[in-house]
């Protein structure tokens, strides 16, 4: 008999290289504290074709390593065939958000959707930047630090939801275990 196969996530963000790859990573390592471990395939993209090949940006990678967090990542699109085997994809602002749903072949696919900041307590849509996770790639190491911090805060809500999904949800026992979409 298969292990169990993982919810699945994916992040995505516009080029793959900033915000999903630092949300994948900081979430899966995250995971583990939560107790999710080896029940979860996290994965990121993002909507255009730009960076596929490379690896992180070298602030983002550099935030993370800073903070602790490891990282492994070569950028990719997100393909709309992916949508059948995603359980949620995270969007990391508004405009990812709308892309997507755009993009899902059917109401439930666009349904999985969610941006990753309705996942943070604190966050406000009412506030300036609403529940976007800013761009940080034409600016400084600060604004890496920033969506650092709010990808941190969005992290334990987006963990609790996973495990109340995981709890409702029940494996299909004969499907393989794939880690990446």
């Amino acid at each position: 008999m298969r292990a169990p196969s993982p919810y699945r996530v994916c992040f995505v963000c516009t080029g793959n290289i900033c915000r999903s790859p630092m949300a994948e990573s900081i979430v899966r390592a995250r995971a583990g504290e939560a107790g999710l471990d080896g029940l979860v395939a996290w994965d990121s993209a993002g909507t255009g074709p730009w960076h596929e090949g490379d690896g992180a940006d070298r602030r983002a990678i550099a935030v993370l390593t800073d903070h602790g967090y490891g990282q492994d990542h070569t950028a990719r699109q997100f393909q709309p065939g992916w949508f059948a085997h995603l359980d949620l994809v995270i969007a990391l602002d508004s405009g990812h958000l709308r892309e997507l749903r755009a993009l899902a072949p059917t109401p439930r696919d666009a349904a999985k959707v969610r941006l990753l900041r309705d996942y943070d307590p604190d966050a406000s849509p009412d506030a300036p930047g609403g529940l976007d996770v800013p761009d940080p790639f034409f600016g400084g190491t600060d604004g890496f630090e920033e969506v650092l911090e709010m990808i941190e805060a969005a992290s334990g809500g987006l963990l609790d939801a996973v495990a109340e999904a995981l709890d409702g949800a029940s494996a299909d026992p004969d499907e393989p275990v794939e880690e990446r979409v």
